[in-house]
C-alpha cells in the first residue's frame, strides 16, 4: 500500500503561500488575492486537511496589524538604502520625491497581499507543524467565543 507524501514545502514556503502551518496542505483562505478586502481575508473556520481552527481566540489576529507594519517600514528602509546606493540623494532634483511616490505605490498595491502575508505569519508563530498531523488532532484552545467570531 502506497502511503501519502509529506508535503515538500518548508516553512517560508508555508507562509508565503499562505498553507496552514498544523499541516503545510490545506489553504487558509478561502479565495485568491483580490482587492476587494473583505473577500481577500475570509478564511476558512478550520483547515480542511487537518481540522486546525484557524481562529483560535478571539482578537486573534490583532498581532498582524503590528506585523504588517513592521515589514512596512523593513521593505521601507531596504528600498531607502538600495535606492541611495544605485542613484543616490541630492538637493538639486527630485530624486527623494520620486523615491516616495515609489515606495507608497509599491505598498499601496502590496497592500491585499501583505494583509494576508501578515496572518499566514502570524498563525505560523503559534502554530506548529506537526509531521503526525494525520493521527494526532489539532489542540483546541477552549478560548473561542461564537458570537465574536470574526468581530474585528
Amino acid at each position: 500500500m502506497k502511503q501519502r507524501e509529506e508535503p515538500n514545502r518548508g516553512y517560508l514556503a508555508t507562509v508565503v503561500g499562505c498553507y496552514c502551518p498544523r499541516c503545510r496542505e490545506g489553504k487558509l483562505f478561502q479565495h485568491t488575492t483580490s482587492v476587494k478586502l473583505r473577500r481577500n481575508l475570509l478564511m476558512y473556520e478550520k483547515c480542511l486537511s487537518c481540522g486546525q481552527l484557524t481562529d483560535i481566540e478571539v482578537g486573534f489576529y490583532y498581532g498582524t496589524g503590528f506585523v504588517s507594519y513592521f515589514i512596512c517600514i523593513l521593505f521601507s528602509v531596504l528600498s531607502f538604502l538600495l535606492w541611495w546606493l544605485v542613484l543616490g540623494f541630492s538637493y538639486n532634483d527630485n530624486r527623494f520625491i520620486y523615491w516616495v511616490i515609489l515606495n507608497a505605490s509599491f505598498l499601496l498595491l502590496s497592500q491585499p497581499w501583505l494583509m494576508r502575508f501578515s496572518r499566514s505569519l502570524w498563525i505560523s508563530w503559534f502554530v506548529s507543524y506537526d509531521p503526525q498531523w494525520r493521527t494526532t488532532k489539532p489542540f483546541d484552545t477552549g478560548r473561542l467565543n461564537a458570537d465574536q467570531m470574526t468581530n474585528w
